[in-house]
Parts: C-alpha cells; sequence; structure tokens
C-alpha cells in the first residue's frame, strides 16, 4: 500500500508542482465529505493546524436545507463556526483528481476546542475509547453496494430522476463476462482509492442488473469509517468522470434488489482476536456471544443508524436478501446477523440490516455500543436460528418504518447512557425532519392512484 502523505513529504510534492490542492474535509450526519479546497501554500502555513466551518453543516438534511429546532444551531443562535482540525494521519494523494491531496477533520467547539460530540468522528471516538478502557480493540469492516446507471447525476437530475437506466441489463451477481463491462469504471476506482492508501480488496458484481459491490480490507474501527466515506466519494466521483451515475440510494426501484452496506465485527486484545475460543461450539468465545446478544437486543435501539431516511426500509422486503427479522444464524443470509468464519480466527459477526445509505462512523459506533453493553451485562447468547428466517413467526422483526426506528431511538436508554442524550436528542430530531418532509409529499404513487379513481 502506498504511505500516506506527511507534511514533508506535501511540501516535496508542492515544490515539485505535483500537489497545487489540499481537500480539507468533515463527515457530515449523512456521511459526505464536506469542507474546503486549499491551495497547497496555504495548507502548509496555516489550514493544516486548523480552518473554520458553519454549525449548520451538522444540523443539515439530505438536500442541505437548514431545519429549525436543533439544539446545536438555529437562526438564533446565529448559526456561528466550528473548528475543523484536520487529523494529519489521514492526509493523502486524490488520485482520481489531477494534483490534489486530501484530509480528514475532526469537527471542534470553536470556544472551547473540544470535540462537538454530535459529529459523527467524535462519536465513533467515544466507543472506540469504551473498548479501549476494556482493554479491547475495535476491528470492523464494510461492504458498499451501489448502483451504476448509464447517465451522469446532472443528466438524470434534469430528467427529472425518470427512465433511470442501470448500466447493465440482468443479474451480475459475480458474473466475470457483465462485469468487464463496466472496469472502465471499475477499474479506476479500485487502483485510485489503493493509490490513496484504502486497501481495496475486490469489487465484484451484486444480485441486480446494474448493481456492484466493493470490498475494503478489515481495520480498526476508525480506520474503517474513514475508508468507507472516502471511497464512496471516490466512486461518486470517479463514475461521473466516465459518464456514469454511481447512486448509493438503497431502494431505487420497486422491483428491484436494493442495497446494503453490511457491517463485521469483531474484538481483539494485544493483537489477537478475543471473538476466537478452539474449545468453545463454532469457535465463539462467551465474550463473543455476550457481544452478540448485545447487538439482538438492542437492535431496534440502533436500528436508525443502519437505516437513517424513508427510503432505507423500502429495502426490508423478504427473499431479497435483506434482512427482516433480529436473529442470528451461522452463513445463513436470511438473517439479520450472520456468524461468518465459523471455527477459526477469523470468526466475526455480520450485521446486514443496514443499508447502503448509512453513514459508517454512526453504524459503527451503534453497534459497538450495543456490544460492549451486551458484554458489560454479561448478556448470554440463545442458539442460532436455522432455515429461512424470514418465514419465522416467532422472531421478532426489523424495525420496519422510520417511524417504529425513531420511536426505538428516542427511546434507548442504553444509547442515551452510552452516546448522551445530547447525541440521541440530535439524531432524534433529523429522524423527525425526514419523516416531516416525506409526510408533507406528495408520490406518483398517490396521484396514478387516485386522480381518477378517488
Amino acid at each position: 500500500m502506498p504511505e500516506s502523505l506527511t507534511l514533508k513529504s506535501l511540501r516535496k510534492a508542492a515544490d515539485a508542482g505535483e500537489i497545487d490542492t489540499v481537500l480539507v474535509c468533515l463527515v457530515d450526519m449523512q456521511g459526505r465529505l464536506m469542507g474546503k479546497r486549499f491551495h497547497v501554500s496555504n495548507f502548509l502555513e496555516s489550514a493544516h493546524e486548523e480552518t473554520h466551518c458553519c454549525s449548520y453543516l451538522l444540523a443539515t438534511d439530505l438536500v442541505m436545507n437548514t431545519p429549525e429546532g436543533y439544539q446545536a444551531t438555529s437562526w438564533e443562535q446565529g448559526y456561528g463556526d466550528y473548528v475543523m482540525k484536520p487529523d494529519l494521519s489521514t492526509l493523502r494523494p486524490v488520485p482520481w483528481m489531477a494534483g490534489t491531496a486530501m484530509v480528514l477533520c475532526d469537527v471542534l467547539d470553536h470556544h472551547t476546542h473540544e470535540p462537538v460530540p454530535h459529529s459523527p468522528r467524535a462519536i465513533l471516538k467515544a466507543q472506540i475509547a469504551r473498548a479501549q478502557a476494556m482493554g479491547l480493540t475495535a476491528m470492523m469492516a464494510t461492504e458498499l453496494e451501489f448502483f451504476l446507471f448509464d447517465r451522469t447525476f446532472d443528466e438524470i437530475r434534469k430528467g427529472g430522476f425518470r427512465d433511470l437506466v442501470p448500466f447493465s441489463g440482468y443479474n451480475e451477481d459475480y458474473h466475470i463476462f457483465q462485469t468487464g463491462k463496466e472496469e472502465h469504471v471499475m477499474r479506476p476506482i479500485r487502483n485510485h482509492l489503493v493509490a490513496a492508501g484504502v486497501p481495496v480488496e475486490n469489487t465484484k458484481g451484486e444480485a441486480e442488473a446494474g448493481q456492484a459491490e466493493l470490498n475494503i480490507r478489515y481495520a480498526e474501527a476508525l480506520e474503517t469509517a474513514d475508508n468507507h466515506t472516502i471511497a464512496k466519494h471516490a466512486i461518486k466521483e470517479i463514475a461521473h468522470q466516465q459518464g456514469h451515475a454511481a447512486s448509493f440510494l438503497p431502494k431505487w426501484h420497486a422491483d428491484r434488489v436494493g442495497s446494503a452496506a453490511h457491517v463485521h465485527q469483531s474484538l481483539w486484545k494485544d493483537g489477537t482476536p478475543v471473538f476466537f475460543d478452539v474449545d468453545k461450539p463454532r469457535g465463539m468465545s462467551d465474550l463473543m456471544g455476550s457481544y452478540v446478544a448485545g447487538l439482538l437486543k438492542y437492535s431496534a435501539d440502533v436500528t436508525f443508524f443502519l437505516a437513517p431516511y424513508v427510503n432505507s426500509y423500502k429495502r426490508f422486503v423478504p427473499g431479497t436478501f435483506a434482512p427482516t427479522k433480529v436473529a442470528w444464524s451461522v452463513d445463513n443470509r436470511t438473517a439479520g446477523y450472520r456468524l461468518v468464519g465459523e471455527g477459526t480466527k477469523g470468526v466475526r459477526i455480520e450485521c446486514r440490516i443496514g443499508g447502503s445509505d448509512l453513514n459508517p462512523y454512526l453504524a459503527c459506533a451503534a453497534q459497538l455500543a450495543a456490544g460492549l453493553t451486551g458484554i458489560e451485562e454479561g448478556l448470554s447468547l440463545a442458539d442460532p436460528v436455522d432455515g429461512d428466517v424470514y418465514s419465522m413467526t416467532d422472531v421478532p422483526a426489523v424495525p420496519h418504518t422510520l417511524r417504529a426506528a425513531t420511536d426505538a431511538l428516542r427511546g434507548s436508554s442504553m444509547l442515551r447512557a452510552q452516546m448522551g442524550d445530547w447525541v440521541v436528542d440530535h439524531y432524534t430530531h433529523a429522524a423527525e425532519v425526514e419523516q416531516e418532509s416525506f409526510d408533507r409529499a406528495v408520490t406518483d404513487w398517490e396521484i396514478a392512484r387516485g386522480f381518477e379513481g378517488a
């Protein structure tokens, strides 16, 4: 893997005329990169220490509206500044953009320079610190599923988001010939990300026409979330450069399979995976059992962080490889939680509930919050379920609407204890804003159904 840039190597690249622009980015509530493009000379002079941004960047919706009702920032408070503090360990080249480098930032209070508690990176760091206090290191990996379309975002938007045509015409799951037609997009994605320090393992076709998946090597939780965010951004930009749109909308068509972002997770201690115990059934340690039991017990509490929008819940359809029930099973893709690597040192739990629209920092933090609470409570894990989980009536369901997930988030004493009231209230309001926006909308379905017949 290429080494990350340092200030010294960046200065050398600037002097050689190889880099002239530095993207200084924070991660917003939706998991997107927001920030500024600095001339490299100014970044090296001062902006590598800090720069500023408007506080509304952590209080917007998907279309960058500034809804009322947030405690953190408002018109009454004047929408002041936050400090963007570059994490220089994330400084890297951006090979798909000429002469460009990138750095991710932590978001700090302008006056106290303390972390802004509802910043996604800060929320994940808090759960990582909680694991560390228990002597544990959180190791995670996320999968990125998305659809490639014939036209660019701009062309699709100007056409009113109608007549969407995926790049390929049939299911391309693991299909080498069909995915070969997409290599003008996928090959630069793989190569540019590796050159940017993101350890891509592979890409593959997914189980629908025009659907692709990118897999990145597992890492410590914060690095995993950083890699996911940079990769998602790169996929959109590189696809656009090649004349296509890459969409992470979980369910773009009622008759098509949706897109997921599965989260693989394990805990290590002193470089050794502590989920593995050779003497236990399936190689699962007692600690792993308690962690998974916590995931199950608090699954509804954390669903919003895995499925944050109205559209997210359209994905939960039986028979589409998206889970509908909160159960764990051994290598079974009908369950919400799948045991992977049974009986090996690579044993881990995969959460299959999350959609492609999740914010990886919030999703990973929520999983850790639930799993670590399971350890602290000493929970015992029930036996796995076998067979078709979709058809089981005695297994609790995944919340099937944003409204239900919002209620679970609002009332979660576990998340209030582990993330704080401030964070829970902030994201509960984000969920309420999303629901209220949809409730005001009049959809094509309603008009077609009732225009004449009502």
